[in-house]
This record gives C-alpha cells, sequence and structure tokens, in this order.
C-alpha cells in the first residue's frame, strides 16, 4: 500500500514537472518573438551606458513581458480547441499524454495570473520608472528613481481601490456585499479585473467591425489591384512630370536664404510622396498577371467569407441565446479535457473557429490603430519610444485578454471558459450578452456596406476617369502661397 502511494505521488511529481517545462517552453517561444518584435519598432538610442539606458532596458524586459503574456492570452482558447480535438482522435496515444486537462487549466490560471500582474503592477511601474527622475532634493540614481516609482504605484493602488470600493457600495448595499468589500483577494481583484474585461471587450466590439472593413484596404495596399479601364503608361508618366517639377522648383528654392524653412520641407515631403507613388506604379505595371488578376481576388474573397460567416454566426447564436439558456457564456471547473467535442462538425469546425478567432484578432488591432483617438500609439519602424510601446502592449494586453471571453460570447466557440475567465460577473447578464452579440452583428455589417458601397463609387470614377474633374494647380512659389496637402494649390 505505501509503494502505491509512492508511486502515485512520483507520478504526480513527474506530472508537475513536466508541465512546468512544457510551460516554460512555451512562454520562452512568445518571450524571444516578442523580443524581436519590440526591438523591431523601438527608437535606437546611443550604445553609451548611462542611468537612462538601464531605465529603457528594463522596461523593454517589462514590455517584452506583456506582450509574450498577450500572445498567450491569444493563444489559448486556440491551443485548448485543437489539444480537445486531437485527444479525442488519439485518446490512447502514449506520445500525447502529456496534453491533458491539467495542463490545459494550467495555462489559463498563469495566464489569467499573468495578465493581472502586467496590467496591474509591471507596466504601471514600468511607465512610472520611465517618467520618474527622483524627488526634489534627493540623490539623484536608480534607486531614487525606484523609491518615486513604488510611491506613486502606492498612491495608483490607493486611488484604484478607492474607486473600486465607492462603485462596489453603490452598485450593492447589502450586508453581504458590505462585508464582501473587506476582502482583498477574493472581491477586490475578481471584480477590478470583471471590469477590465468588460472594458476590454467594449473595446474590442468598438475595434473589430471598424479593423474587419478596414482589411480589405489594407490589404489593397499589399496586395497588386486588377488594371481595369487604367492607362498606367500615362499616369507614370504625370508623375514623372510632377516629380521633375517638384525637383526644379526645390533646386531653385535652395538658392533663396529666405526659403529655405517650412517651404522647403514641405517641397521634399511632397517629393517624397511622389516618388511612392511613382514606385506603387511601377510595381502594378511589373506585377506578373497572375497577381494582378488571381492573387487580389482570392484574398478579397477569403477576407469576404471570413466576415460573412463571423455575421452569420453571432446572427446564430443570437437565435440560440433567445431560445436556449445554454447558450451563455459560463465558465468551467471540470478538468476532463477530450471527453467530448464542442463541435458540430468535429476537426473541420474547431479548425474554422481557430482561423476566425485569429482573424478577429488581427481585425481588431488593425481597427485599433484605425481609430483616430489609438492614432498616436502607431509604431514606428526603429522610431517609437518606449512611452508609446508601453501603451501598445498594454492596449493589446487588454485586447487579447478579452479575445477568448468575446469568441465565447459571440458564439464563435462553444469551448467554456476556464479559470479566472469564466468568474467574470457579467457573463451571467442575460441583457449584456445579447446586446453585445446585437451590436456586433449591426455595426459589422453596416460597417461592410459602407466599405464597398464607397469602394464600388471610387472604383467606378476612376475607371471613368470622373475623378480627374476636380482640378488643381500646380505647386505654388514660395512668395505666393502655402502647398496643399498633395503638392498642389486647391481652386476656390
Amino acid at each position: 500500500m505505501e509503494e502505491d502511494d509512492v508511486t502515485i505521488r512520483e507520478q504526480n511529481f513527474h506530472s508537475q514537472v513536466r508541465e512546468y517545462i512544457i510551460c516554460f517552453l512555451l512562454f520562452a517561444v512568445l518571450y524571444i518573438v516578442s523580443y524581436c518584435i519590440i526591438t523591431r519598432y523601438k527608437r535606437k538610442s546611443d550604445d553609451h551606458e548611462d542611468e537612462d539606458a538601464v531605465v529603457n532596458r528594463i522596461s523593454l524586459y517589462l514590455c517584452t513581458f506583456t506582450l509574450a503574456v498577450s500572445g498567450g492570452a491569444v493563444f489559448l482558447l486556440p491551443f485548448s480547441i485543437i489539444s480537445n480535438e486531437i485527444l479525442l482522435s488519439f485518446p490512447k496515444n502514449y506520445y500525447i499524454q502529456w496534453l491533458n486537462g491539467s495542463l490545459i487549466h494550467g495555462l489559463w490560471n498563469l495566464v489569467s495570473l499573468f495578465s493581472n500582474l502586467c496590467l496591474f503592477v509591471l507596466m504601471p511601474f514600468a511607465y512610472f520608472f520611465l517618467e520618474s527622475e527622483g524627488f526634489a532634493g534627493s540623490k539623484k540614481g536608480i534607486k531614487a528613481r525606484i523609491l518615486e516609482t513604488f510611491v506613486m504605484l502606492f498612491l495608483l493602488a490607493l486611488l484604484i481601490l478607492g474607486i473600486v470600493w465607492v462603485a462596489s457600495a453603490l452598485i450593492d448595499n447589502d450586508a453581504a456585499s458590505m462585508e464582501s468589500l473587506y476582502d482583498l483577494w477574493e472581491f477586490y481583484l475578481p471584480y477590478l479585473y470583471s471590469c477590465i474585461s468588460l472594458m476590454g471587450g467594449l473595446l474590442l466590439l468598438m475595434c473589430t467591425p471598424v479593423g474587419l472593413s478596414r482589411m480589405f484596404s489594407v490589404m489593397g495596399q499589399l496586395l497588386v489591384k486588377p488594371t481595369i479601364l487604367e492607362d498606367l503608361d500615362e499616369q507614370i508618366y504625370c508623375i514623372h512630370l510632377q516629380e521633375e517639377a517638384l525637383q526644379r522648383r526645390l533646386n531653385g528654392s535652395s538658392s533663396h536664404t529666405y526659403t529655405r524653412g517650412s517651404i522647403a520641407h514641405q517641397l521634399n515631403k511632397e517629393l517624397d510622396n511622389i516618388r511612392n507613388q511613382r514606385n506603387k506604379l511601377e510595381r502594378r505595371k511589373k506585377a506578373s498577371g497572375w497577381e494582378k488578376n488571381l492573387l487580389y481576388p482570392i484574398v478579397m474573397l477569403i477576407l469576404l467569407a471570413g466576415t460573412t460567416i463571423s455575421v452569420l454566426m453571432v446572427a446564430l447564436n443570437i437565435l440560440y441565446l433567445l431560445v436556449d439558456e445554454t447558450a451563455m457564456p459560463k465558465g468551467s471547473t471540470d478538468r476532463g479535457i477530450g471527453n467530448t467535442s464542442l463541435s458540430t462538425f468535429g476537426v473541420a469546425q474547431a479548425v474554422l473557429e481557430i482561423i476566425l478567432m485569429f482573424y478577429l484578432m488581427v481585425s481588431s488591432v488593425v481597427g485599433f490603430y484605425s481609430l483616430r483617438v489609438f492614432e498616436g500609439l502607431t509604431p514606428r519602424k526603429d522610431d517609437t519610444t518606449m512611452t508609446t510601446i508601453i501603451g501598445c502592449c498594454v492596449s493589446i494586453l487588454v485586447l487579447s485578454s478579452a479575445l477568448p471571453v468575446m469568441s465565447r460570447t459571440l458564439g464563435i466557440t462553444r469551448f467554456d471558459l476556464l479559470g479566472d475567465f469564466g468568474r467574470f460577473n457579467w457573463l451571467g447578464n442575460f441583457y449584456i450578452v445579447l446586446s453585445y452579440n446585437l451590436l456586433f452583428a449591426v455595426v459589422t455589417t453596416l460597417s461592410l456596406v459602407r466599405k464597398f458601397t464607397s469602394a464600388i463609387r471610387e472604383e467606378l470614377l476612376k475607371a471613368l476617369g470622373l475623378d480627374k474633374l476636380q482640378l488643381s494647380n500646380s505647386p505654388t512659389d514660395p512668395e505666393s502661397g502655402k502647398l496643399s496637402a498633395n503638392g498642389h494649390q486647391k481652386t476656390l
């Protein structure tokens, strides 16, 4: 009997060690990828080692950790779905015994824990540490900046806890709720993270429809459009004339001392824009026939199909919500993975759900940076400050943490939320869930209709040559006026 107990303890020990190793390897891969992404956009600094360089390096490591956690949140639900299907297909395979319910639940709990840690501790610390200089009168250095950062974090924690305490007291004023106000771990943090998840869900609701319509424009810029009723040679010739005219004006203005300021800068900017237009036209001219006439329509059809399927699944989920209460998103504490398939059509539907989740995540990021409010957070290659990187990491963390909740709420998947993701208070509110589905379906449909009608109108005007009816003059002289946005002075 004792030998059996020892054997069971040894198996549990080896299972836990195996799970820790798998989690570490997965996170190490995400960390390396995140570090490469951030260093690609981070502004290059001098190699001189000083106090600011150390602070920037610490903030860089914290941002990399946060971005890795965001990647883990994105892959969390797809990994769980595909693991469930694999265990169903190969239930007794020796080589996939490491893929079990304990590992999946452990990943969900770790992502939830690290999301809270990054959102409430690491990212505020990185921002305050980056902006700190030390208290007045104290000796300057890293220790003084760390002291100021911890003081700011303490004051921020008091402010947030006070806001949550007041809000909770106003909403629930019964005796049980009043007693729970003094429970920090079991009440404050879950309630606060529930509010953050609701804000993330609303942010996804705002960004995803915009991103779904914006994806067509983004792919249109990356791919070569078909040439229909367009004369590329004539457009390239006109661009060459404009480029030569701007070059002559730039050379002429450089000889005048009083024109070497903002006018010369504007001329250089317009010259760069025209050269970019010329490069795009030459690329379109050199593109092969299959790239112009086959690849572009296929990609557009794939985007349209993905968006249409998403809207249809949301519409079906609305019907399920109205007739079946089991369609409500809920959490699960069952550690059994691989018992039943949650997809009607098996592996094919599971793969489709995973593709749609990634598509919605990419669309939400594209829509986030397309909104005017967040345009200032758009990263630029080798020219993004650490403050902007911190803002980007926080935004992506909020979006990615809300992705599993949004996918389950919209009915993209039937996989129940695990860990703390299923403990959010607002998930049990029927009216919030139904309104969320209705808003997503309506806003996405309206965005697509508006996008396609405006795109078709622009292409028709361009094909018929009616877009050239908007007359404009050549760039103005430095003495006579200012330049317009496209290098011409608009006629009144």
